[in-house]
């Protein structure tokens, strides 16, 4: 019944231990260790008084108590040397008594210095008595010493003697005894005074010694609360971290009773609340598209939960158009038209899913600008084509964009598992989808499934550009020329340098094979490289016979972009000693409007250099004549296709000699590309056409059937 009152008091004392301990980490540092320094303060204290109090015993004792006692031994020493001394004065003969007196005199004068000094030093009664009875002793034996000297004096030696026997022995003797008795008093003093200052020093050893373990008792205590209030509430937030670190948010830091410890963990729990939300963020931008609010690449490969069904179908679906109009309306217009696709077809995904053409929870992604990707599972390629149609009605509707009203128009790759109907990744439907789309880009149709031939050609010609690099390396490539003729004087005006591909392994490659690919690669700057090399090596060997020929080079677009292509053609041009009005370049008209500026720019400084330059297939491609007439060239070439026929069609003839008049106005001399026929020859000779290329007049020409062509070339 009463244990409970005494536990509620010590549980009371203790909270208000707590309540006065303070909750700030560095105020409890610093009152343990000012308890501490106190501590030690007051030992050091304490020890100081109690050795300078040992100190003064100690110079007291040196220089009081042990003089004393060597006064009082002293003593008893001249009081046993003055009865020698008696002696041999009364032994003596007359004419030795002054010198004996003289010794006798000195002693009686010392034993009284010494009284008289310890008389004054004499605090103990004790002593004091002692003192005052040898001073009563020392009055008789100096009567009984007087009496001696009158007997010696009077030479009576028998009544000397007497007198020293019964006078003055028995006053030293007594001397002698109060004498020693106050050397013993002296020394048990000095017994009793240094067992004072012996207990005194063990007095102060236990002081010391007990301020110094209630100070390592503070030390241990303080270095235990530190512990308890700083290491295992940072233990507690290492832990915090730790867990965080792996990922788990959910978990917060605990209170603790030190106040720093707390703002930590309060800016822990704070930094955990911010880490969520930014990793949730990051989440979205990592598996969520931001313009469309679909899932992106990310999600399509790694899915947080996997689709239910496995996915046999792919289809890759990209927006024709796009750069044109981001590049004519803006590229606001171009993210409106962007999210109306993807609008629309979420919503053709769940109709077709609603009519059973497909399994619930297909996944459309936008992958990259206007490309989408719908991966789901079919029954067959019949359900596939109905999805498409869907599509294809679903954009119908123009998409408003602000002002304007744009159409809406798709290309469509398609990939599943075949005919086989194997399983496939993902990945390789993915990658097999990109195929067809890129076939389906190629033809009219804009929708297309993927196939193995279509894998193949895409492989071999991956492998030509490969193998291209080395065919530049190992010279596996030839320049041949064709002729060109003027049609006024048929005579040889120069040729045009044509680049074919002698394949160890596959024999002759067709350069609308791989110079397609060599454009998308930027290989083709290998090709006009090396064309130039052969194309100056041999104008240089014509010069000395024919120096009124040229040779004509084609340029690509990669070649106008180049800025060091101006630097290399000069090189060229230096190292091979060739006239540069000797060396054409040709330009394809729709390379020149990719970038009219920088076109423009790069033609004059070839210009500038001493180049002849040429529009080659003029009138295939769009350009303007604004920028035509700032070009620095002085041949326009026109293409095959308004040459064929050319004798049977009125309409060609008229638009043919449209463009030598527009060239002859602008100061250039035309060349019709493509010739075959006298008839067509004959037409574009009426037409003033200045010169002829074409296989009625030369096919192009390697080796030595080109050197037999160059020996029957008229001399100069």
């Amino acid at each position: 019944m009463n244990q409970l009152p005494v536990e509620h008091g010590v549980s009371t004392w203790q909270n208000r231990l707590r309540g006065l301990w303070p909750r700030r980490i560095g105020w409890r540092l610093a009152l343990g260790f000012g308890l501490l320094v106190v501590l030690m303060l007051v030992a050091l204290a304490q020890a100081s008084f109690q050795i300078h109090h040992i100190t003064r015993m100690t110079q007291r004792f040196a220089t009081g108590d042990m003089q004393r006692l060597l006064r009082v031994q002293a003593l008893s020493l001249q009081t046993e040397g003055v009865g020698s001394a008696l002696v041999r004065l009364m032994n003596a003969p007359r004419e030795s008594r002054v010198a004996e007196y003289t010794d006798v005199d000195q002693r009686n004068r010392r034993i009284d210095a010494i009284i008289e000094s310890l008389a004054q030093d004499m605090l103990d009664p004790e002593q004091e008595a002692a003192l005052k009875r040898l001073a009563t002793c020392r009055k008789i034996y100096a009567d009984a010493f007087l009496a001696t000297v009158d007997e010696v004096e009077a030479d009576d030696l028998k009544a000397a003697t007497r007198a020293l026997n019964q006078q003055v022995n028995p006053a030293l003797k007594a001397m002698l005894l109060e004498s020693n008795t106050l050397l013993q008093l002296e020394r048990l003093r000095i017994e009793t005074q240094l067992a004072q200052a012996q207990q005194l020093y063990e007095r102060v050893a236990i002081g010391v010694g007990g301020l110094s373990v209630l100070a390592l008792a503070l030390a241990v205590w303080l270095g235990l609360a530190t512990t308890r209030s700083v290491i295992v509430p940072l233990a507690k937030l290492e832990a915090a971290a730790r867990r965080m670190a792996r990922g788990d948010y959910t978990s917060r830091v605990p209170t603790t009773s030190a106040e720093e410890v707390n703002r930590v963990g309060q800016a822990l729990n704070s930094m955990t609340d911010a880490v969520v939300q930014r990793e949730q963020h990051i989440v979205r931008l990592a598996y969520q598209d931001a313009l469309t609010g679909l899932p992106n690449r990310t999600a399509l490969f790694t899915p947080a939960v996997p689709p239910p069904t496995p996915f046999n179908c792919v289809v890759l679906m990209d927006l024709a158009r796009l750069k044109v109009i981001n590049e004519t309306l803006g590229h606001t217009t171009g993210d409106t038209m962007i999210k109306e696709v993807a609008r629309r077809a979420g919503v053709v995904f769940e109709a077709s899913v609603a009519a059973g053409e497909m399994v619930p929870q297909p996944t459309v992604v936008r992958l990259s600008g206007g490309t989408f990707a719908a991966a789901f599972h079919v029954a067959d390629r019949a359900a596939v084509q109905a999805v498409h149609a869907r599509m294809e009605q679903a954009m119908v509707a123009p998409a408003t964009c602000g002002v304007h009203s744009v159409d809406l128009s798709l290309i469509y790759g398609c990939a599943d598992f075949g005919l086989a109907g194997k399983p496939l990744p993902i990945e390789t439907l993915m990658r097999n989808a990109e195929v067809a789309l890129h076939t389906a880009k190629r033809s009219t149709q804009g929708f297309a499934w993927y196939n193995e031939a279509q894998e193949a050609a895409r492989l071999s010609h991956l492998s030509l550009v490969s193998d291209l690099r080395t065919a530049v390396a190992t010279s596996q490539l030839q320049m041949w020329l064709q002729p060109k003729f003027s049609l006024k004087t048929g005579l040889a005006v120069g040729a045009e340098a044509l680049v074919r591909w002698q394949h160890p392994q596959r024999g002759f490659v067709s350069p609308a094979e791989f110079i397609p690919f060599a454009e998308q690669t930027g290989y083709i700057s290998l090709v006009t490289q090396w064309m130039l090399e052969q194309a100056l090596r041999t104008l240089a060997l014509w010069a000395p016979s024919h120096p009124e020929l040229s040779i004509a080079v084609n340029m690509s677009t990669r070649d106008l972009a180049d800025p060091g292509f101006i630097g290399r053609v000069s090189h060229l041009l230096e190292l091979h000693g060739v006239e540069p009005r000797r060396l054409r370049l040709e330009v394809v008209e729709s390379g020149l409007m990719d970038d009219p500026q920088r076109s423009v720019a790069v033609l004059h400084a070839l210009r500038e250099l001493g180049c002849h330059l040429s529009i080659d297939d003029f009138g295939t491609g769009y350009s303007s004549l604004a920028y035509l007439q700032q070009l620095p060239v002085s041949e326009l070439k026109i293409d095959r296709s308004f040459v064929k026929d050319i004798d049977g069609l009125p309409v060609t003839q008229r638009l043919f000699k449209t463009m030598v008049e527009m060239g002859h106005g602008m100061g250039l001399m035309v060349t019709a590309e493509g010739v075959e026929t006298e008839a067509e020859k004959e037409m574009i000779t009426r037409l003033n056409c200045d010169v002829v290329q074409g296989y009625l007049t030369s096919r192009p020409l390697h080796g030595a059937a080109l050197q037999a062509w160059f020996d029957s070339l008229p001399s100069a």
